[in-house]
């Protein structure tokens, strides 16, 4: 038990450090560009909580002439006031994005201008939303997500923590799809419907996961954890764990007998091309 409170205090202590680190580098942008500083006060500054600047943030982005923005903070910020978990998973999610993607160079980068993480969490809220039987709100804050930030997430879809969307435009992830943790997928990646099922009838994504740009994952197929789906593949099948698939249709490197498996976990790496050996493997 006082392991337990122990853990619990550093988790706490860990979350206070990473607010505290982004208004400091709030300040030091500031002091680089004091053109923005009424933007960076706005944004960051002038809020107590990570929380509460995201649900700030997200609902200047995603209103509009005639859904206001306090209608959505008001939203927003009562989601994230009554579960914790998902404050937790904003975190995560955050420092994923400043740990795996190299261009980002600050959490308050990734806060203020990656859509990734922010279509990420306001799909985090219509979850909730939908969860509790409010389908039209989340349906319409799907909608917006949508428009704002070319990313469509249906709500009903579940999301682990520690997600990178990686420049996120075209993303598609149908409803019920599950992502697990610590999974990094990047733009143009579909994980859809094959159009003839109904039910349950979306990808499985294990933890540990990195799909690469522009790839189609359809029907409900299962992707092992730690698997890695090269770019630009059409994946219909189901990818054992720690092997690696590419191509149209897609086909595990190595062989369906004897695959090659990966002894990283390919999302917190982020290679895309490790699975090509020599030169010679790779043919124009």
């Amino acid at each position: 038990m006082v392991s337990s409170f122990a853990d619990d205090k550093d988790d706490e202590e860990e979350d206070d450090d990473l607010w505290l680190k982004m208004k400091e580098e709030a300040r030091s942008d500031i002091e680089q560009e004091p053109i923005l500083s009424s933007y960076y006060y706005s944004s960051i500054l002038s809020h107590e909580s990570l929380e509460r600047a995201v649900a700030n943030h997200l609902s200047i982005k995603l209103s509009n002439s005639t859904l206001s923005s306090n209608t959505l903070f008001d939203l927003f910020l009562r989601i994230f006031s009554n579960d914790k978990e998902i404050v937790e998973a904003i975190k995560h999610d955050i420092r994923a994005v400043k740990e795996r993607d190299p261009a980002c160079i600050s959490y308050v980068h990734c806060f203020l201008n990656f859509k990734g993480f922010l279509a990420c969490q306001a799909h985090r809220v219509a979850h909730k939303l939908w969860l509790q039987g409010r389908n039209i709100l989340a349906l319409l804050i799907q909608n917006r997500v949508s428009e704002v930030f070319a990313v469509d997430i249906h709500p009903g879809a579940r999301i682990g923590r520690g997600i990178l969307l990686d420049h996120a435009t075209g993303v598609v992830i149908g409803e019920t799809a599950v992502i697990g943790e610590n999974v990094s997928i990047l733009h143009n990646v579909t994980l859809g419907g094959t159009g003839k099922d109904i039910g349950d009838r979306h990808p499985k994504i294990g933890d540990g996961v990195l799909i690469g740009a522009g790839t189609c994952v359809l029907g409900n197929v299962r992707i092992g954890e730690g698997a890695k789906i090269g770019a630009g593949s059409v994946v219909l099948k189901d990818v054992p764990p720690r092997t690696t698939s590419v191509g149209n249709p897609a086909r595990l490197i190595g062989g369906k007998q004897n695959p090659v498996r990966l002894d990283k976990i390919p999302s917190l790496t982020m290679d895309h091309t490790s699975h090509i050996c020599e030169w010679s493997d790779y043919v124009i």
